[in-house]
């Protein structure tokens, strides 16, 4: 495990922190200025930056970020080796638990395009012999202590 990893994984959640005290003093954080539009994106960065340390500091190599598989393939959040097995995460975060927790946004269409994008994207290693999984890094805003990351192995089959 990567001591670089775990430092920068520890400040983006101390950072984190910070916002969620800040949020809880002024009742409102600060990226809720921005429009509408802009503010899903910006979350989903978040999310997407966090589970990227967070997968580095448990000891994943992260080979791709948001890498697109073409024409209608969808797109791969992230791609890394745990150990001998290379596992694309799909990155789910939410800033309220109402509609369920994040690992549950991730529809049946979602996962055949996820599929879709881990063939184009095995097909280019040229390897036969790689073992692959598909986990999800769901990313969730705890008022208390801002985001926090959990991983679920997989999470999914390709059928």
């Amino acid at each position: 495990m990567s001591w670089m990893a775990r430092l920068i994984y520890g400040a983006l959640v101390w950072k984190e922190r910070q916002r969620a005290r800040h949020v809880q003093q002024a009742g409102r954080p600060k990226s809720r200025q921005a429009a509408p539009e802009d503010l899903h994106l910006q979350i989903g960065r978040r999310g997407e930056t966090l589970a990227y340390w967070y997968l580095r500091r448990a000891g994943y190599t992260v080979v791709a970020r948001n890498r697109r598989a073409g024409a209608g393939g969808g797109e791969l959040d992230l791609v890394g080796w745990d150990g001998p097995v290379l596992a694309f995460v799909e990155v789910k975060t939410r800033t309220s638990e109402e509609a369920g927790p994040p690992e549950t946004a991730v529809t049946a269409e979602q996962r055949r395009r996820i599929v879709k994008a881990a063939r184009a994207y095995l097909s280019r290693l040229r390897r036969r012999d790689v073992n692959y999984r598909f986990d999800i890094a769901s990313v969730a805003w705890d008022p208390q202590a801002g985001y926090r990351v959990r991983l679920v192995k997989d999470a999914f089959k390709d059928r």
